[in-house]
């Protein structure tokens, strides 16, 4: 798989696991009326994390908010401060990964930095997926936990005969949206993290070496030039006029005209 379609997969997965963070922590199916010992009835209560409703035979449904924070118990402000981090960070991951997409050029950003955004905004997206599945986690255990109590005290220890009729609750629709969503939010943000490799530059392993010409060195001076080299003796050193090349005892041994003016 190529790094654009990683990338791009990823932030799909990530996305889709996001809308559904905000859908599972919206909704007020997180808790439903268990029917199985009462099928047939006239009310039907279901619970979320910020309010519950009561929705009646005839259809009519009638929602009433909590009004109190402290009285609330602890571990449903654990789970709405558990999603709303989730939400939070998503946010920012979706931000962050959009600059970040490999298809989408702006200004002179180098592929370093999309690598280092992409990294960030995928571990935001594990963050967030983590959150929400703790959440939901969380609230599906106090609901176990609350089933069972609910149902030793509905019967006695004598004979099993039923003494008093509890509602309790079993799981509601909202708490699997929850578990599907911070998967796929999970399973983004992995992808994200893949694709940050490919956007890394390859690096060599080989050093910059500098190379000096260990020929001939040239030394200029006006009318001529003198040029020595290396392997030779260091006496037998050229000057090389316009008029022809000749070596320095010859020059001696046959003077020029010019010598006289």
């Amino acid at each position: 798989m190529s790094v654009t379609a990683c990338q791009g997969l990823g932030f799909v997965v990530s996305l889709l696991g996001f809308a559904g963070i905000i859908a599972a922590t919206c909704m007020d199916q997180w808790s439903t009326q268990d029917l199985y010992n009462n099928p047939v009835t006239a009310v039907f209560n279901y619970q979320g994390l910020w309010r519950s409703c009561v929705r009646e035979s005839s259809g009519f449904t009638e929602c009433r908010g909590y009004l109190t924070l402290l009285g609330l118990p602890a571990m449903l402000q654990a789970v709405r401060a558990l999603m709303i981090v989730g939400i939070v960070l998503g946010a920012i991951s979706i931000l962050v990964s959009i600059f970040a997409l490999k298809c989408i050029r702006i200004g002179s950003m180098e592929d370093s930095a999309k690598a280092k955004m992409t990294l960030t905004s995928g571990i935001m997206f594990i963050i967030s997926g983590i959150c929400a599945i703790i959440g939901v986690s969380v609230f599906a255990n106090m609901l176990v936990t609350n089933f069972w109590m609910s149902t030793a005290n509905m019967y006695s220890s004598m004979g099993g005969m039923v003494q008093t009729v509890q509602t309790r609750y079993t799981f509601g629709s909202a708490l699997f949206v929850g578990w599907v969503a911070g998967g796929l939010t999970l399973i983004g943000g992995v992808l994200m993290c893949i694709a940050c490799r490919g956007l890394v530059p390859n690096r060599t392993n080989y050093k910059a070496v500098s190379y000096h010409a260990s020929g001939h060195n040239v030394a200029y001076k006006p009318g001529g030039f003198k040029a020595s080299t290396g392997f030779g003796s260091p006496t037998k050193t050229k000057k090389i006029y316009d008029a022809g090349a000749h070596t320095e005892d010859e020059a001696q041994s046959h003077p020029s005209k010019y010598d006289y003016v």
